[in-house]
C-alpha cells in the first residue's frame, strides 16, 4: 500500500514508529541482554532491574505507551527475538492472543492455557487485548531484506479474526512493511495482525518486544510483569 511510515498513527492504522528514541541508550540496552541466550526465536524476559528505568511511564520506551494508554501503563510482558543467520525463521500472518500472568486462576472468558517458558499463559476476551500497545524497540537495523515486520493496517479494528478469514483480511487492509534502523521503536495495537518473512540477507536482527496495558485484571489474576 502506498501509505508512508510518517503518515502510520496508532489510533487509525494501528501502529506508529518513532524514529531513534533509544538510539543514544543502545549501548547500554545491549548490555542489560547481553547475559542472554543468543540465536532464539523468542527469549521471555522477567526480572532483569537495568531494563526498569526505560520501561517506566517516564522512560525512553514507556513514554510511548503512556502516550496512548496513559500513566497508569505498564509493561506486562517481554520477549527479546534475536534472528541471525544461524536461526533465520519466517511467521504466517496472525494476531498475538496471549498474556502473561503470575499463577493460573480460571475465570470466565479467559483460555485456554499454556505454558511457555515456565511461565502461564492465557487468551484473555478480545476486548482487553484492544486496550493494550506493543512495542518493537529495534537493537539492529532491519533494512527491506533482514526480515522487517509486516502489518495490516487497520486489521486492529477487525476483533478476533478467525484463522480462516486472516487471508482475506490483510487482503482488505493491506500490507505495510516496518523497515528500522537501529534505536527506532514501532508501536502498533497488541491484536493487529503481523507477520515475518524469513531474511533474504540475514544479518543479526534483535527485537526487545514489550507488550503494555493500563487494565488491571479480574477476579484474582495478576499480570505477571516484566
Amino acid at each position: 500500500m502506498s501509505t508512508t511510515a510518517a503518515s502510520l498513527n496508532l489510533l487509525e492504522h494501528g501502529a506508529e514508529r518513532w524514529r531513534g528514541v533509544v538510539a543514544g541508550d543502545l549501548a547500554t540496552l545491549c548490555k542489560s541482554l547481553a547475559h542472554l541466550p543468543a540465536n532464539h526465536a523468542g527469549i521471555r524476559i522477567r526480572g532483569i532491574a537495568a531494563l526498569a528505568p526505560f520501561l517506566e511511564p517516564d522512560g525512553p520506551i514507556g513514554s510511548i505507551a503512556a502516550s496512548s494508554l496513559g500513566q497508569r501503563s505498564r509493561p506486562v510482558r517481554a520477549i527479546l527475538f534475536d534472528k541471525t543467520v544461524e536461526t533465520n525463521w519466517s511467521l504466517a500472518w496472525h494476531q498475538d492472543r496471549t498474556i502473561c500472568v503470575k499463577r493460573r486462576h480460571e475465570v470466565v472468558g479467559f483460555g485456554p492455557w499454556t505454558t511457555k517458558q515456565g511461565m502461564q499463559h492465557v487468551a484473555p476476551p478480545f476486548e482487553l487485548l484492544s486496550h493494550m500497545v506493543t512495542l518493537r524497540v529495534h537493537l539492529d537495523d532491519v533494512p527491506e531484506g533482514n526480515a522487517p515486520l509486516l502489518i495490516a493496517p487497520g486489521s486492529h479494528k477487525h476483533g478476533r479474526v478467525p484463522v480462516e478469514a486472516i487471508e482475506a483480511i490483510v487482503t482488505q487492509c493491506g500490507t505495510y512493511t516496518c523497515l528500522a534502523e537501529a534505536g527506532d521503536v514501532w508501536a502498533y495495537s497488541t491484536p493487529i495482525l503481523h507477520a515475518s518473512e524469513a531474511a533474504v540477507t540475514p544479518l543479526r536482527r534483535r527485537v526487545l518486544q514489550v507488550d503494555f496495558a493500563a487494565e488491571e485484571l479480574p477476579s484474582g489474576l495478576e499480570w505477571l510483569g516484566v
